[in-house]
């Protein structure tokens, strides 16, 4: 595996794969001193053009944890200011020797793009609406460990809860949770599904539609809150949030229709009082926390299979 940029790129086997080798990680990452010496000597960049606290943060524990070095690339104080091409930016950098770019982008595409202009590994951190493979591996991690689903989804029911339309988690989460065997339904208003499932069911989306979360909450295995992404919307899809929240918040009286073995997720950040009414923290099922410890181990597994070469995992540094 030279890049990961999308869900769609990987077999379920290899989906099994990663998640197998992230059991190793999550047990580096348990110890005293989590530190093995497996990517030492490589050098990982972090290229962020949209902001992010979790997946940038996430990125870099998990390259230091594998002894990469890394850099952080800020487009605030860069050249990219003064009119600096992508390209530009990417081959200056890449000139310095880099052997990974965990790249974020506003535009679907842009991480593929940026395979043409260096030798390095590009792992795509998220690009526009279309992508966001590490989130989904890490969820389907957290499902995995959570619900002992070590062999698969089979028959598991998930419901995706939220913003579907601009969400690139949805759409990795999706191919994700398919691959390996789910029952995935998506739960929105009309406005807030993608055009192609806005009229009935895509072969792009492996899915059921539903208008009525209430129906559905009994049957969980996985209840998914996505936030509704205000900042990428450029028209009025929502007569108000407050309107959407009676209608596909969790509030305590949801959250109690819930079996008791049913999770609820949410990839962050949250907009608690809109999708999120009830405190996360108060929810047995919540492993929302545990969705961001995960995220650093999976992102170990990532970098080692792109970067690694047969280190020993189990020594320390």
């Amino acid at each position: 595996m030279k890049h990961l940029l999308s869900i769609e790129d990987l077999t379920a086997d290899q989906i099994h794969g990663l998640l197998e080798l992230t059991d190793h990680m999550a047990e580096i990452s348990s110890r005293p001193i989590p530190k093995v010496p497996a990517l030492r000597g490589k050098n990982v960049v972090s290229l962020f053009f949209e902001d992010s606290t979790r997946t940038r943060t996430s990125f870099d524990t998990a390259a230091k944890r594998l002894s990469a070095d890394t850099m952080n690339f800020s487009v605030s104080s860069s050249s990219v200011n003064k009119g600096e091409s992508l390209r530009d930016t990417i081959e200056t950098i890449s000139a310095m020797g880099v052997d990974a770019f965990v790249v974020r982008h506003k535009s679907s595409g842009a991480p593929l793009q940026i395979t043409q202009w260096t030798n390095a590994s590009i792992v795509n951190a998220g690009d526009g609406w279309h992508q966001h493979p590490t989130q989904a591996l890490l969820d389907c991690y957290t499902i995995r460990t959570a619900l002992n689903r070590r062999d698969g989804f089979d028959g598991l029911r998930i419901a995706i809860v939220g913003d579907i339309k601009h969400s690139r988690v949805a759409r990795s989460d999706v191919q994700a949770f398919a691959a390996l065997g789910a029952d995935v339904t998506l739960v929105a208003p009309p406005t807030l599904l993608p055009p192609a499932l806005v009229n009935g069911n895509s072969p792009d989306w492996p899915v059921t539609v539903s208008h009525d979360l209430d129906s559905l909450l009994p049957d969980l295995d996985v209840l998914y809150l996505l936030r509704v992404q205000r900042e990428r919307m450029d028209e009025a899809l929502l007569p108000s949030l407050h309107e959407y929240s009676a209608l596909y918040g969790l509030t305590a009286e949801r959250a109690a229709r819930l079996a008791p073995h049913a999770l609820v997720m949410h990839p962050g950040p949250m907009n608690r009082g809109v999708e999120m009414v009830v405190d996360p923290g108060e929810l047995p099922g919540s492993v929302i926390l545990n969705q961001v410890t995960n995220g650093v181990a999976v992102r170990m597994a990532v970098l080692f299979s792109l970067l690694g070469s047969g280190n020993d995992l189990k020594e320390t540094a």
